[in-house]
């Protein structure tokens, strides 16, 4: 009895303290009560994003391009024929002579080594990515005159001033291709090598690709090297620069270590596997 007198008196004491019941007061019991009906929210209410009739409301979508009975968008514009094939060209991503010497500065690259494909995209600031039709890198004129730099470079694409710019210093550049395969291989080495897969040869440029390659002009790499010092002399005269000696330079052999054109990298053949873990070279038994 003792306990239930207890009970009851902090229940009193409880109701002393609470306010007295009032309209404003009331209140359902939690989840008591269900709304059948969805606010109004991305699905609210009852059409259930479906819309309001017609062809929406049924699931009944009309095909692309279609414009309700209206000429549709893609036939009251003629063809035009530039840009036939444009999903197929190749495509070369810029890097200039200011972002060049940046990486130099840096200690991004190593201008003491040949630099190509590989050692751009080693650097850690640019990346290819040949599943987007990206052939390698084109260097531009952005930054020429402050460019100071002594490098051998191997690019894709190059202007005639980029080219002066970098044979004043007295570096060497050369344009070569790359098929997807070894452009793939190039843009991260590590990541081929860890397949233990002997290392392919590099193809052929395209038909469309081989009148620029072949060409001292534009320092191919399929040009006849007799054909591109003649050039580099022209190039000199027309720019206005006296062209140095590389016969003469303390880097001589670094400027004039060039691949081979089924080489993909400098100092490695074709057919050979290099072995991380190991850190070994299989090379090809010669017959």
């Amino acid at each position: 009895m003792a306990h239930l007198r207890e009970s009851s008196d902090k229940a009193l004491k409880l109701l002393r303290t609470l306010p007295r019941v009032q309209i404003g007061n009331l209140r359902p019991n939690p989840n008591s009560k269900q709304n059948d009906k969805r606010g109004r929210a991305q699905h609210g209410g009852d059409k259930h994003g479906a819309g309001n009739k017609g062809s929406g409301q049924r699931q009944n979508f009309m095909r692309l391009g279609y414009e309700t009975g209206n000429q549709a968008f893609y036939m009251r514009f003629p063809y035009e024929p530039y840009y036939k094939g444009h999903h197929m060209k190749r495509e070369y991503p810029p890097i200039s002579l200011l972002q060049l010497q940046v990486l130099v500065d840096t200690n991004r690259i190593d201008v003491s080594q040949p630099v190509d494909i590989a050692t751009l995209c080693n650097s850690g600031l640019l990346s290819l990515k040949p599943a987007e039709l990206q052939y390698g890198f084109q260097l531009t004129d952005e930054g020429l005159d402050n460019f100071k730099a002594k490098i051998n470079i191997e690019v894709q694409h190059a202007s005639e001033a980029v080219i002066a710019a970098v044979e004043r210093n007295g570096g060497v550049i050369r344009t070569a291709y790359y098929d997807p395969r070894s452009l793939q291989i190039l843009a991260n080495p590590k990541k081929w090598f860890e397949k233990g897969v002997p290392i392919p040869q590099r193809m052929l440029p395209p038909q469309d690709a081989v009148e620029y390659y072949t060409d001292a002009k534009n320092r191919g790499y399929l040009a006849n090297p007799e054909e591109i010092s003649k050039e580099r002399l022209v190039l000199a005269q027309k720019y206005g620069y006296e062209l140095p000696r590389i016969e003469d330079d303390a880097d001589y052999e670094m400027l004039t270590a060039a691949k081979d054109a089924r080489q993909l990298f400098l100092g490695l053949e074709p057919g050979w596997l290099v072995n991380l873990v190991d850190k070994t070279i299989v090379k090809l038994k010669k017959t």
